[in-house]
């Protein structure tokens, strides 16, 4: 069976193993999903990523989740964009997540890249999602 949301998909899987405090979580592999993680690791929100193989032509990722003083690093986690509603945002119109304390992830001509490294770069795009 076909997944219509598979960003989704992964967030729901770390927002639920966090919940549950477990150290990892697994969710099938592509290349958006491989590039928000990337982006979550470099904010500091999980610990580590990877991507292993099953079987040839398989392969999943590996999601080391970060905990402080016994609290998930992640308090929130929610998909903006869908695949029925699209939200595209210009840089001088991303709002800031929680007054610059969160982030937002954005799909830009650039690549998948944090608010921050958005505003850098001066470039705007897909809203994925929000992380606090």
């Amino acid at each position: 069976m076909s997944m219509s949301d598979p960003l989704g998909d992964m967030l729901t899987r770390i927002r639920n193993a966090q919940r549950a405090r477990q150290s990892q979580c697994v969710a099938p592999h592509s290349k958006l999903r491989e590039s928000v993680c990337e982006v979550l690791k470099r904010e500091g929100y999980i610990r580590a990523w990877r991507a292993e193989d099953l079987r040839p032509g398989v392969r999943q990722l590996q999601i080391e989740l970060k905990y402080s003083e016994g609290e998930p690093a992640i308090k929130e986690i929610t998909r903006v964009s869908k695949p029925g509603r699209r939200v595209y945002s210009k840089i001088k119109e991303l709002p800031k997540v929680y007054s610059g304390l969160g982030i937002s992830i954005l799909s830009t001509p650039r690549g998948v890249m944090s608010d921050a490294e958005a505003r850098a770069a001066n470039v705007g795009g897909e809203v994925l999602c929000r992380v606090f």
